[in-house]
């Protein structure tokens, strides 16, 4: 448990320190250029490659496994897919070792895929809400920071309950199969944000004082002695809550990945530190991939059915790295799809 606490404390450190020098280098409000956004993306990438590695070559220091009963010990309790060969410890923990890359990297791509449909809603919630460009990144900073708490709440929770009810995974499933199928058959004006009508906009109208307009990029303004949220409070709450929804559909989606809250938390957690870099690259070039919306319906249809077939697929057969040319196959495909067959523009 100590070399877990370890592990965990030392990438909250990383975090900490990488946003706060995120923080740092672009306190100052301005758009965030093409240029800047491939950066910071590269670099965020390049990070949780670099985590893919450490997990392929030292993977066993993340529980602490120093002997092959340790090994057999936590296979079973996370459920990983290893093949151990009893009484020689080198080969079942390099298989190990590789079990867990595969899961992390798997989770990762999958999160962030699933992201993108984020950065849709997004793209919608700033347009519609009227904030300008230069304050973008400022909402998003501290929505990923409300994120990483969130998704850290989901995650254990979610683990906790896998432990203790086995049939939960079958509910995640159905879930996901029913979110896959909606999302399929979703029509482009279920996106529309109508700012006034906002559940979130409401509810902090009724409990919050709002002051009427921006005021920079402030997020609380003082006004005859009051204090009173800003505009741009209201769009980081609706930002929130967006992300809260979002959560509710990739944390179970990666739980069909692994069951080991340690590679679900460190997946989760380096897509969404990559998502800011990710929508300001993205942003203008994001309705090009008019296809891509139904390659992750049929991401979450299929990695729901996985949840609900596991064991028959695990008999089979079946494991990681073929849900992982799976999940890169159906997103290669409907962004291919998506540039071979271009949205018509409908003329105004």
């Amino acid at each position: 448990m100590s070399n877990e606490l370890l592990s965990f404390g030392g990438f909250i450190i990383f975090i900490v320190i990488a946003l706060a020098i995120d923080l740092g280098l672009f306190k100052k409000d301005h758009v965030i250029s093409f240029k800047e956004a491939a950066i910071m993306s590269s670099i965020w990438v390049s990070f949780a490659i670099a985590f893919y590695f450490l997990l392929i070559y030292a993977g066993e220091h993340l529980h602490g496994i120093s002997t092959y009963g340790d090994l057999a010990d936590i296979v079973k309790k996370h459920s990983h897919n290893v093949k151990l060969i009893p009484g020689n410890f080198e080969s079942s923990l390099n298989s190990y070792r590789h079990t867990l890359g595969v899961e992390f990297i798997t989770g990762y791509i999958v999160e962030y895929a699933l992201s993108v449909d984020n950065i849709f809603v997004m793209v919608l919630i700033f347009s519609a809400f009227g904030v300008e460009e230069k304050y973008y990144h400022r909402v998003l900073f501290w929505g990923i920071i409300g994120a990483l708490v969130m998704r850290f709440a989901f995650i254990f929770l979610g683990a906790v309950l896998i432990a203790r009810f086995n049939w939960i995974t079958y509910v995640f499933g159905i879930f996901l199969v029913y979110t896959g199928i909606t999302m399929f058959f979703a029509k482009d004006d279920d996106e529309k944000i109508d700012p006034e009508n906002h559940k979130v906009v409401k509810l902090a109208s009724k409990y919050l004082r709002v002051h009427p307009s921006f005021e920079g990029n402030h997020f609380f303004y003082k006004s005859a002695g009051r204090w009173l949220v800003t505009p741009l409070f209201i769009v980081l709450l609706v930002v929130e809550f967006t992300d809260l929804i979002f959560a509710v559909d990739s944390i179970p989606a990666i739980f069909s990945v692994t069951k080991d809250p340690y590679i679900v938390f460190f997946s989760n957690i380096f897509a969404i530190l990559g998502l800011r870099s990710m929508f300001f690259l993205l942003i203008n070039v994001i309705r090009k991939f008019h296809y891509l919306k139904t390659g992750l319906a049929v991401l979450l249809t299929f990695i729901g059915l996985k949840m609900l077939g596991h064991h028959w697929l695990t008999e089979w057969g079946f494991k990681t790295i073929h849900s992982l040319i799976i999940i890169v196959g159906i997103l290669a495909l409907s962004i291919l799809a998506s540039l071979i067959f271009p949205k018509k523009e409908v003329a105004g």
